[in-house]
């Protein structure tokens, strides 16, 4: 099983959510992959993502994550709690602190919604902090140093125990994403 964790204010609609379905039809397409869009509330958000994993788990399917951002936070906190494999795109590492300059009306472009980001949610969010990562075969993380929202070296320091791919330049999208997809099916095992 694949499980593909989009970023904040994002969705599987994203440049990146589709390219990555597009890979895995053409490439795996005997895999079982998911790309749920995420509900607002981390709290809604992560009990959705652990229900898809724990079902996963008792099937005895092996786990494999993609997580871009927010959705590389929530991976580490997958990875570590549940196993398997977790490919880590540009990831937030303490995005609880980054919340306050989004808490009101936010505006989803993919799925042209408009939601509310509460004070609670950088609570909720916390609470799924993987403060050290315990396991570092698990995770391959990509980092562009350009990034303009997330600076990439919290996320060097945090998972320099980890097999690390950093490019110069690029940005928060992860310019360039495509051609990484070779080497995060290989790292995730993909059949």
């Amino acid at each position: 099983m694949l499980l593909y964790i989009h970023g904040f204010n994002s969705s599987p609609l994203s440049d990146k959510g589709r390219v990555t379905a597009q890979f895995i039809a053409q490439h795996h397409p005997g895999l079982r992959f998911y790309q749920p869009q995420l509900a607002t509330a981390p709290e809604v958000a992560m009990a959705e993502l652990c229900l898809l994993v724990e079902t996963q788990v008792q099937a005895g399917e092996p786990l494999a994550y993609i997580g871009s951002s927010l959705g590389g936070y929530y991976a580490s906190y997958l990875a570590e709690r549940y196993g398997g494999r977790a490919a880590l795109i540009n990831p937030a590492v303490r995005p609880f602190d980054l919340f306050d300059d989004f808490i009101g009306t936010q505006y989803n472009p993919y799925t042209r919604e408009s939601y509310r980001v509460l004070p609670e949610h950088k609570q909720q969010l916390a609470q799924f902090d993987t403060q050290v990562i315990r396991n570092p075969e698990r995770f391959l993380v990509c980092l562009q140093t350009g990034d303009e929202v997330l600076d990439y070296r919290e996320a060097l320091h945090k998972y320099a125990c980890c097999q690390l791919h950093i490019e110069a330049g690029g940005d928060h999208s992860f310019v360039g994403y495509e051609q990484q997809l070779q080497r995060m099916s290989q790292f995730l095992c993909l059949p």
